[in-house]
């Protein structure tokens, strides 16, 4: 089939990366691979934080205009199915279910979710336009378990909710964890840490926010000063803790982990306090040479969809502590590739730290766990069949 994709909230052309662009970008993959033809039908991004009267009309006015020219564009030729992704009231599809509607065609949506909650106030108008969405769709690809119960009553029948698991190509992360000692004496050089000790990985977006205040809860769970009882004392217990990422908050971020004055070039590595090292953005292959080459991944994931980052970190062998939140125990098994103590319990989460860190063997069997659970549940190869199922069935039934 030809299929027209699009992702409101963040476009797979994105110049910013993130655990969306990266979802999108494998649900086109998963799509192509099972011998369907994918379009980037638009860019446009639907995103409203709610604090800018009168932006969901311009934005709904502006989806309009580019349904028309789509409209017009495939007027004799048009795509047998149109495929959102990430679809709820901040990120509405202005676009999909009008083009849809005229051509006749099915309209399906990946990672929908629906609070009734937001019926009234800044996001009424995303609001209505998610709840029409999710009502024509005539599949809903189900990402991260906890949104079923918003989205369920609005289908038609119970069957156009598709269970799938968040995925990726495991085959690199699983290469890297078989090279690990390489990748760790590599690393170790190149930023002068010592290899005999833990390494604590973080990996996040440094944006305010969730991804702000999930760095917060990090800092003051792993405050290396003897002044935070029952905190891990990063540095000081002789562990180092790395953080991949960048953003608009970095400088904020940085000086939580002790950091001064950014440099001017913030983008390059740089210690922020005692055994802390932020290296800032990283491409795919150092990202996976991180995963391999760690001993612990931690992130207090609040208000996470369910985290791209920890499911490549398990592929990659790596054991887990994140906040149980959202979608996080659809990617990590508590007590079996990680441990998921309460979202936003700093002390709970310092615990949890702490328990693997004295705990070699556990990490490793949790590491273990994590590789092949990944591999076996969460890989390409399965999206590429639920995924080619569902559309075509979709493709059967037609739209509500």
């Amino acid at each position: 089939m030809r299929i027209a994709f699009y992702a409101p909230l963040k476009s797979p052309t994105h110049p910013v990366p993130s655990g969306d662009r990266r979802m999108a970008r494998l649900l086109m993959a998963a799509l192509e691979r099972a011998g369907h033809a994918v379009t980037l039908a638009s860019t446009l991004r639907s995103w409203d934080d709610g604090c800018r009267p009168g932006r969901a009309e311009r934005l709904a006015a502006l989806g309009e205009r580019c349904a028309d020219r789509l409209t017009a564009r495939w007027r004799d030729d048009p795509p047998d199915l149109w495929f959102t992704y990430h679809l709820y009231h901040k990120a509405p599809d202005w676009i999909g279910p009008a083009v849809s509607r005229r051509f006749g065609i099915p309209y399906v949506v990946a990672e929908a979710s629906f609070a009734a909650k937001r019926a009234a106030g800044p996001f009424a108008a995303g609001h209505r336009a998610a709840e029409a969405a999710i009502r024509q769709a005539a599949a809903v690809v189900n990402l991260a378990g906890h949104d079923a119960d918003g989205v369920l009553p609005l289908l038609q029948s119970p069957d156009r909710l598709v269970r799938l698991r968040p995925f990726l190509d495991t085959r690199p992360f699983a290469a890297a964890a078989a090279e690990r000692d390489r990748h760790r004496a590599a690393l170790a050089e190149r930023y002068g840490l010592n290899p005999d000790v833990p390494w604590l990985l973080a990996v996040g977006m440094m944006r305010g926010g969730d991804k702000e205040r999930s760095y917060e809860i990090l800092a003051e769970a792993l405050s290396p000063s003897p002044a935070k009882r029952g905190r891990v004392g990063v540095g000081a217990s002789g562990s180092h803790l790395l953080i991949a990422g960048d953003g608009p908050a970095r400088s904020r971020i940085e000086a939580m982990f002790g950091g001064g004055a950014l440099a001017p070039t913030p983008a390059l590595p740089r210690f922020a306090g005692e055994g802390v090292l932020i290296l800032g953005q990283q491409s795919s292959s150092d990202l996976t040479a991180l995963y391999a080459a760690a001993d612990l991944m931690v992130w207090p994931a609040v208000n996470e969809a369910y985290g791209m980052a920890l499911l490549e970190a398990q592929a990659a062998g790596l054991p887990v502590v994140a906040g149980r939140t959202g979608g996080v125990p659809d990617v990590v098994r508590d007590g079996m590739t990680g441990l998921l103590p309460p979202v936003g319990d700093v002390e709970a989460f310092a615990a949890a730290v702490r328990a693997l860190l004295g705990d070699p063997g556990k990490r490793r069997r949790f590491g273990e766990a994590a590789r092949r659970i990944a591999a076996a549940e969460h890989d390409l190869t399965n999206a590429v069949e639920v995924l080619d199922v569902a559309v075509r069935r979709a493709a059967r039934k037609g739209n509500p």
